[in-house]
């Protein structure tokens, strides 16, 4: 399996989602304040928080995605 994104175009909007999420858990309001009590095990934690909320909305818009389509070829045929 590929490491990164398959479609080249698609790293910046992971970027961006990445940030709005970090941003949405208090993750980057927390960096920001207490920049010097973080170390490298509180940032893997934060980084699992965020990668797990990122696959839930990846599996999320992937599945919304399927029934849009099952949804339109049901209409059509």
């Amino acid at each position: 399996m590929p490491k990164g994104p398959i479609e080249p175009n698609a790293a910046k909007a992971l970027n961006e989602m990445k940030y709005e999420i970090a941003h949405e858990l208090g993750i980057i309001d927390d960096m920001e304040k207490n920049r010097k009590t973080f170390n490298s095990g509180s940032n893997v934690l934060f980084a699992g928080h965020v990668g797990g909320q990122m696959t839930r909305r990846l599996i999320e818009m992937a599945e919304k995605e399927l029934v849009n389509k099952n949804s339109q070829n049901s209409v059509k045929g």
